[in-house]
This record gives structure tokens, C-alpha cells and sequence, in this order.
């Protein structure tokens, strides 16, 4: 792979900084620079890449597989293969559950017990305001008022977007089911730094009106958001 303009240590650390807080302690948590030289994916997981992906794929691919290798030694776990399911998302070890997130310079991971942890989501985007010709398809009207009314509607999109991605992994551990932006609708307290999720409609095993609490943090050039869900709770809106 040809070397590219890597991000500085202290840019790496500040933003996985930034992560840490989002989650309980029991979950690990590890980045790595898909702009650098990422270690190789395990022989199994190089295999789920197609044999056309272009290079960015292949070293987003890499940047995420060796975060999240990172955080399984973290939890004193040898990195296993993490393969690649429906529509690309992870399939995890078995007693394991987690979530990758990536843009374009940065790669995360976050991985828990699965007898402590149902799901785990996390996203990472730039901080930059999302394009007007997306708010149709990725927030209802209560959303888009809502992004309407803060200083900056176009960051708020992202945030918005950013907390749905981070949302629907979490629910994916549990329900294995894939449904549009419209399936939740979040609310944010912006001072607080948290969101909640609510379906609109019922994913088994959540129904309409169930929720998922959620955190995110802003900084460093990038939005961050994060939704565990420990082991059998739910909460109701």
C-alpha cells in the first residue's frame, strides 16, 4: 500500500480520548491511523475483501481489524478473526460483541463481553456539516426542526447522523435487523452530551417505543458517538 500523510500522535490520542467517556470501563477501547501503515488483517479476514476493493477500503479495513485486535488484548483475549457479515457489518467472537467505526483518517474500536454486553455501536465522522439534500433521508420532521433551531443546522445533521449509525449497530448485536433512518428518532441534551433513541416501529426484540441511551462528544476535527446496552435492559421512553 503507498504511504499516505499520517495524523500526529497527539491528534490519535486526543481523539480516542474523546471516545473513553462515551462507554463503561468494561468495554476496551482502541484506535489506530488508516492513513499510515495499518497491520495486516488475520489470513481469514483478509479473505472476506474483495478482490477489487480499492486501497482506501483495504487500509480502512486494516486500520479497524487492528483496533479492534488491539482491544481484545486489552480484555487479556488473543486478537481472533472478526469476519464480515450481511452488508459488511463484523460478526464477532463468540463471547464477544462490538462495534468499528472509521473516517477517512481515523479508525476506532470498541469490544465487551457478550455476557456483559447485548450491543455496542460507536461512529465516528468529520466534523462537518452534513449537506442540506440528505436531511429528507436521514431525519423525520421532529429531527430536522430540532436541527433547524441549533447554531449550525449542518453539524447538527452530522451529530444526528453520527448518533443513528452508532444507534443501529448497537440493536444490530440483538435483532440482526437492518431498517432505514426513519426506524428511530433521537433527541439530543446537547449540554449534557447524551441522545436517546426511540423505534418507531417494532424490531424485534424491541418494540415501538423502546429506547437507547446514547453519548457523543465533539472535538478534535471529529464527531464521536457511542450506545451500549448491557446485557437484557432496555429503556422505555
Amino acid at each position: 500500500m503507498t504511504e499516505a500523510p499520517s495524523v500526529s500522535r497527539e491528534l490519535a490520542e486526543a481523539r480516542q480520548g474523546l471516545l473513553r467517556p462515551l462507554l463503561s470501563d468494561a468495554i476496551a477501547i482502541a484506535s489506530c491511523d488508516p492513513l499510515g501503515t495499518p497491520p495486516a488483517p488475520l489470513p481469514e479476514e483478509s479473505a472476506c475483501l474483495s478482490p477489487n476493493a480499492v486501497e482506501k477500503r483495504i487500509r480502512e479495513f486494516a486500520a479497524g481489524r487492528a483496533a479492534a485486535h488491539q482491544a481484545m488484548r486489552a480484555l487479556n483475549l488473543r486478537p481472533a478473526p472478526i469476519l464480515v457479515g450481511p452488508k459488511r457489518a463484523p460478526l464477532w467472537p463468540a463471547g464477544l460483541t462490538g462495534s468499528i467505526s472509521h473516517c477517512d483518517s481515523f479508525a476506532l474500536a470498541a469490544v465487551g463481553l457478550a455476557e456483559t454486553f447485548s450491543g455496542i455501536g460507536i461512529d465516528i465522522e468529520e466534523d462537518t456539516p452534513l449537506s442540506g439534500d440528505l436531511w429528507d433521508s436521514i431525519a423525520s420532521a421532529t429531527e430536522q426542526g430540532w436541527m433547524a433551531a441549533q447554531p449550525d443546522p449542518g453539524r447538527a445533521g452530522k451529530l444526528l447522523f453520527s448518533a443513528k449509525e452508532a444507534a443501529y449497530k448497537a440493536q444490530y448485536a440483538i435483532s440482526g435487523r437492518f431498517f432505514g433512518f426513519s426506524g428511530m428518532e433521537l433527541s439530543f441534551d446537547m449540554s449534557a452530551g447524551r441522545f436517546t433513541a426511540c423505534f418507531t416501529s417494532d424490531q424485534p426484540p424491541f418494540s415501538g417505543g423502546d429506547s437507547l441511551k446514547g453519548r457523543f462528544a465533539i472535538g478534535s476535527e471529529v464527531i464521536i458517538t457511542a450506545v451500549e446496552i448491557p446485557r437484557s435492559e432496555l429503556h422505555p421512553c
